[in-house]
């Protein structure tokens, strides 16, 4: 199945307000110094003299500052402190790598824990920072007729499986219907089953994945590529909704 980059919609927000902040900062200087050139300019030719003369008294000593160039420097030293603060909670927020957040390789936990969890609340494991569920899977991993094969995707490991908590619809977080035993969709009434597969709503397909992989008893997450989720009518469990729905009655 075709792979795409984990870049959402707030990334892409933050990337367009930090250019035009700095774009902002580099006209705003600009148009101080010309405005600082302006006056030197003026005030030469009120005295009477050549440029080079002005300019030498200002290296014997230090010129007296004006309460309006105070003020517009301070300005300038204010933004730009502001700016170098957004930019590196920018740069912390769109590097995940650096924590192993979200877009990075990341470890789920035990795996006896994740069973144990996920068997004793009747509920998929949620890794919030990593915004995925994991959900048991004991399908067959194959549907012929849609051409899903989840064992050479890598979406399958140990009788684990991931999904990614996000919508294919519209992209609105899924939380899980502990009635029904189902995904189902607040916002617009999606619904796929305990494997993330489509049944019922305006989704186009099923819930996205990503890889996963355990190695000793430590379950690993990649969540640095999203794997497109299953076609319409794929269904490799043959789970009904097994309780009344907590989304649309």
């Amino acid at each position: 199945m075709t792979a795409t980059l984990a870049i959402s919609s707030s990334v892409i927000a933050v990337i367009v307000v930090v250019l035009v902040l700095d774009l902002f900062a580099v006209v705003l200087a600009f148009s101080f110094i010309r405005a600082r050139r302006a006056q030197g300019a003026v005030s030469r030719a009120a005295a009477g003299l050549p440029a080079r003369v002005a300019e030498e008294p200002a290296r014997k000593g230090p010129k007296p500052v004006t309460r309006r160039e105070f003020f517009r420097q301070s300005m300038v030293a204010s933004f730009m402190l502001f700016l170098a603060q957004f930019g590196g909670a920018s740069i912390a927020f769109l590097w995940p790598n650096l924590k192993g957040g979200f877009g990075s390789v990341i470890n789920a936990g035990t795996l006896s824990d994740i069973r144990n969890q996920i068997r004793s609340s009747s509920e998929p494991f949620y890794f919030g920072a990593g915004r995925f569920y994991i959900v048991p899977y004991d399908g067959s991993g194959v549907d012929e007729a849609t051409g899903a094969d989840y064992e050479t995707d890598g979406v399958v490991a140990q009788g684990l499986m991931t999904l990614y908590q996000k919508c294919v619809h519209l992209g609105c977080r899924v939380p899980f219907c502990k009635q029904s035993q189902w995904f189902e969709c607040p916002c617009h009434g999606s619904k796929y089953n305990r494997a993330g597969e489509y049944e019922l709503g305006p989704a186009p397909r099923g819930m996205d994945r990503f890889r996963i992989s355990v190695d000793g008893d430590t379950v690993l997450v990649d969540t640095s590529e999203i794997i497109v989720g299953p076609v319409r009518g794929t269904d490799t469990t043959g789970q009904s909704p097994e309780g009344p729905f907590c989304v649309g009655g």
